[in-house]
């Protein structure tokens, strides 16, 4: 194993859609989006042969064996969206991380259905420790029907991480649970769709709105947001510059279906003068 710059730990998943199965979940889009962006990237994951891995080809992948990957099926209903948990592929614990990955300049935790162990964060005390926690706020009942649920033992992360980053749907749309997290956290971006995202930092607290853009899919906008928030936030040290960026990269990302929304380089540029100016 080579080192790497930006390090994802989390499952890969297999969406089921109404056109087929798609290679889904946060380390897909944000390990792509870190690629993009220059970063040697790796993946700590558990994904079956039922995932067509191709389109990652390029990165460095560690995977833990399992039957089945992390299947989830997702429909939109008058009433929001309706998701199911079909399969949950294996854990994810410190013993799996290779030794070389230990002390990457950025390490995202990226859970989707509960995998990551929370004591990860004890073992990266030279890197930039980034937390998308969705995954820690999901449940699920025996028919796999995906809920909202606490994020248990939350202070024990959010008082150890550089940044965390949610959206409105993670939370159940409970603000006030977001001012509780951000009062716990050094930094939080919570992302709103098309309205942008709100940005915690340093006692302060900010909106940015993003470019105007035909949108065509939002599938993993809020995890590209989050990869080009991090590299972002590492590379300028400005949180402030780091959320603009991130937020106009997003919307770029919603003008193309699925992982055909990774940022182009053009993309990526324009951003960055548009953060300049």
């Amino acid at each position: 194993m080579q080192p790497v710059d930006y390090l994802l730990i989390g499952h890969i998943a297999v969406d089921l859609t109404p056109n087929g199965k798609q290679l889904g979940g946060t380390v897909s889009y944000s390990a792509l989006t870190a690629k993009a962006m220059g970063l040697r990237v790796g993946i700590v994951t558990s994904v079956g042969d039922d995932a067509n891995l191709e389109i990652l080809n390029g990165i460095q992948i560690i995977n833990i064996p399992t039957k089945h990957s992390t299947t989830f099926e997702n429909i939109k209903t008058e009433n929001g969206r309706k998701q199911t948990l079909h399969h949950q592929a294996t854990k994810i614990s410190n013993e799996h991380i290779p030794d070389v990955w230990k002390n990457a300049h950025i390490v995202h935790l990226a859970p989707i259905a509960q995998e990551v162990d929370l004591d990860l964060i004890k073992h990266f005390d030279k890197s930039f420790i980034g937390v998308t926690p969705q995954g820690w706020m999901r449940a699920w009942d025996e028919n796999g029907q995906v809920k909202y649920t606490a994020w248990e033992n939350s202070e024990q992360v959010l008082g150890q991480v550089g940044g965390v980053v949610l959206s409105l749907e993670d939370v159940n749309r409970d603000l006030e649970k977001v001012e509780w997290l951000a009062s716990h956290t050094n930094l939080l971006c919570l992302t709103e769709g098309e309205l942008g995202c709100v940005l915690y930092w340093h006692g302060d607290r900010r909106r940015f709105r993003p470019i105007e853009v035909d949108e065509v899919d939002a599938t993993g906008a809020g995890d590209i947001f989050a990869a080009a928030f991090f590299a972002r936030l590492y590379q300028t040290k400005d949180a402030w510059e780091a959320a603009r960026f991130a937020t106009n990269l997003a919307a770029y990302s919603v003008t193309r279906n699925g992982l055909m929304g990774i940022p182009t380089q053009e993309e990526i540029e324009h951003c960055k003068m548009e953060v300049l100016s």
